[in-house]
């Protein structure tokens, strides 16, 4: 079995969809399971999140008779940034109102701002039952910038280390490394890249960023080598071109922006990621076809499983 496998919980951008013409590719938004080296690190919390948390609850339950007797459930959420699509899911997160849940939560808002601040206005008090502080679960929030790490080590709370040298981007050990940069090619206050970094092994996440003319250079040096890149990909180009309803400055790329990321990082793989919700299954495929011969190119869809 393999110590580094990530799983597509949803993979639609801006909003979800339940129809009929969606289901090979799936309807719901941004949330990806990565399982590494026994952690479970979580990108966004979208509606995706919800079929997480109900699978965590199964395997919760089966793990003893009683509560006492349970394996608690453990979790860190990176979220990229806070628009509705990458957060709609994480009241419904059923491991949030088990006691004995441990799940930390990372990102970053604004300077002015706290994430936890942030995520009670917009998802709990009048928009839900509950507040924040209503939480049952052991829920911590962190801020984390440009500079901060997180090392992910067996038997102790994530440690946040400052990255002031290349040697501090390496894990040592057993060590899970994130480490992340706030790219600002997205409205309204830029979008968190991950990078998850196990032994030799590098997944980055670049989910809502649009490129630059001849690529996103900041973003090359980062990701540069990984094994694989998860990149957004909303449009196609002739869509993101469109004359009476142009995508520019919307904050997304196109499929051909990817790939030109793809060759520029030198990613072993790409992962098409975030489709525009009016994309149904047959658009995606005529889409697949068109790409059908890259080797290391590949659409995303709900419950795709890769292992590094």
């Amino acid at each position: 079995m393999s110590d580094f496998k990530i799983k597509f919980r949803g993979v639609r951008g801006s909003y979800p969809i339940a129809n009929g013409n969606y289901l090979q590719y799936g309807g719901n938004t941004s949330c990806v399971e990565v399982h590494v080296n026994g952690h479970l690190i979580i990108l966004d919390a979208g509606t995706g999140l919800i079929d997480t948390g109900n699978e965590l609850m199964e395997k919760y339950i089966s793990s003893g008779l009683n509560p006492q007797e349970r394996t608690p459930i453990e979790a860190t959420v990176l979220i990229s940034h806070i628009h509705q699509d990458h957060i709609q899911g994480f009241t419904f997160f059923r491991p949030l109102h088990i006691p004995t849940s441990k799940i930390n939560v990372f990102g970053n808002v604004s300077y002015s701002q706290t994430l936890a601040d942030e995520l009670a206005q917009l998802l709990f008090g009048k928009s839900f039952p509950l507040d924040l502080g209503d939480i049952a679960g052991n829920l911590n929030i962190h801020d984390i910038t440009d500079t901060d790490g997180i090392i992910l080590r067996h038997g102790s709370e994530p440690i946040i280390k400052r990255i002031e040298t290349d040697e501090d981007k390496i894990p040592q050990g057993d060590d899970v490394l994130i480490t992340c940069y706030r790219s600002y090619a997205h409205p309204q206050e830029g979008v968190i890249i991950y990078k998850i970094a196990y032994k030799d092994k590098t997944l980055v996440y670049a989910t809502d960023k649009e490129s630059y003319l001849g690529g996103d250079k900041k973003l090359a040096n980062f990701a540069r080598g990984c094994n694989v890149i998860i990149h957004d990909a909303q449009y196609t180009t002739e869509d993101y071109l469109n004359t009476f309803v142009p995508k520019q400055g919307y904050g997304h790329s196109t499929f051909d922006m990817a790939l030109e990321c793809q060759k520029q990082v030198g990613a072993q793989k790409l992962i098409f990621f975030h489709f525009d919700p009016t994309y149904d299954d047959n658009k995606l495929n005529i889409i697949k076809e068109h790409y059908k011969d890259l080797e290391n190119a590949e659409l995303a869809y709900e419950g795709l499983e890769i292992e590094l």
